[in-house]
């Protein structure tokens, strides 16, 4: 028999059922609620309320497990691509040789952008946030492709637009870089791989040969791969939120961009940098900082340790410790910040105040790592970020069309006035 669970409510019993997951989350059905009783849940920030049955992403902090339609984040960064893992998030599956290639194909041919784009990326002054600028360039895709904005496209259709938008994505993502660099924006070469092109569009200068580290590449690719997706985060439910509507995909990934600007979301790694540069400023004495972290009267927090959903460690954060090492060893930078961040690592593993707290450094921590060891300024890690997350967005928008959802309407407890009178303004106190 399926499970159920009873509501009393004024002597009244209503039965609801118990949905089960194939990884055994449970859940209360109360799609009926409001119809049957009158009530609803009051539950702020939907910690506890699912919005959607997805078969994309399973996530369980308490074990530190993620997996990607059922393949566990370990084997997929350590043997896969991140084109593959795109393939698999958005179609269910982990693509065939003629699969891959064609996908991959596909993608290339659409790097480019209209050159239009060009007179928009000019509008935005030098000093403008390169997510403000990355958001408003992937939504002037609804402009150069109409087409989008028929909500009934047929497959093909939006076929069309996924691989469009993974395809303009890096060539957005380093126009937004150059932008704000000042410099001019180098268009992708398509001979190269995923990485590779987006590395170069980023960091080649005029009249100068630019050759693609492929420990570096590597390293990004890998990054993609941990980044790309993470079940219903505020992102993510933004982009099945406004694509409920039947928003195009552009529009909706576009809304999901700006949900990830937010520093409480996306802005994670910026603040690992942030605190080793303020260290670095004040010293860099360690151990003052560790005893300031340890200090509950103290407001100072370390960034990149712990996880508000991982309880006992990040998956991902052991493989990208590898690639940060990595990076850092094939390049040999001299650098203080990341000495202090490597000397940091070091005393928090061993700490027994951070072991016995699970204060490991996350994803957040060694991706920020990454990130400063090629260059790329603060601003841009939210760029990244957003680069990253792009097929687990597709593939929820996708989703969400797929399972013909009903559009998002969140309800409210209402706690202003009551009905009142109005007051000609000269009457008024």
């Amino acid at each position: 028999m399926s499970k159920t669970v009873e509501l009393i409510i004024d002597g009244k019993h209503y039965t609801f059922p118990v949905v089960e997951g194939t990884e055994n989350e449970l859940a209360i059905d109360i799609s009926t609620l409001r119809d049957t009783t009158g009530y609803i849940t009051l539950d702020l920030g939907y910690k506890n309320t699912g919005a959607t049955k997805s078969a994309i992403t399973f996530l369980d902090g308490e074990k530190g497990i993620l997996h990607y339609r059922g393949y566990p984040i370990e084997e997929l960064a350590e043997k896969s691509t991140f084109l593959e893992v795109a393939y698999l998030l958005i179609f269910g599956e982990l693509p065939t040789k003629s699969q891959y290639e064609k996908f991959t194909d596909d993608i290339t041919k659409r790097t480019l952008v209209h050159e239009d784009i060009k007179k928009i990326l000019d509008g935005f002054p030098s000093n403008s946030h390169p997510m403000g600028v990355l958001s408003s360039l992937f939504c002037a895709q609804t402009a150069f492709y109409p087409e989008s904005l028929n909500p009934n496209r047929p497959p093909d259709g939006v076929y069309l637009s996924i691989i469009r938008s993974l395809g303009k994505m890096p060539t957005f993502a380093a126009w937004s870089y150059k932008n704000a660099m000042g410099h001019p924006v180098n268009y992708p070469d398509n001979k190269l791989d995923y990485c590779s092109r987006f590395l170069k569009m980023m960091f080649a200068l005029p009249g100068q040969d630019y050759e693609v580290d492929p420990v570096v590449a590597r390293a990004l690719d890998q990054l993609l791969i941990l980044h790309a997706d993470h079940e219903q985060n505020c992102s993510t439910s933004t982009v099945r939120i406004v694509g409920s509507s039947k928003a195009s995909i552009y529009s909706a990934i576009s809304a999901g961009i700006n949900a990830l600007w937010g520093p409480l979301h996306g802005g994670a790694n910026q603040e690992v940098i942030i605190m080793l540069e303020n260290i670095r400023k004040d010293g860099g004495n360690i151990t003052k900082w560790i005893d300031k972290a340890k200090d509950k009267n103290d407001p100072f927090r370390l960034m990149g340790f712990g996880h508000r959903v991982y309880k006992n460690f990040d998956p991902r954060a052991k493989i990208i410790k590898k690639a940060a090492d990595d990076v850092l060893n094939k390049l040999g930078i001299n650098d203080p910040v990341l000495e202090i961040a490597m000397k940091l690592e070091e005393v928090a593993l061993k700490d027994s105040y951070f072991v016995e707290r699970k204060l490991y450094p996350n994803v957040d921590f060694y991706s920020g790592i990454i990130y400063r060891a090629l260059g790329i300024p603060v601003d841009m890690f939210t760029v990244m970020f957003a680069m990253g997350r792009l097929p687990g967005w597709i593939a929820q928008w996708k989703e969400m069309r797929d399972q013909n959802e009903p559009i998002g309407r969140p309800r409210q407890i209402y706690i202003g006035h009551k009905k009142r009178a109005y007051v000609p303004i000269e009457q008024r106190q």
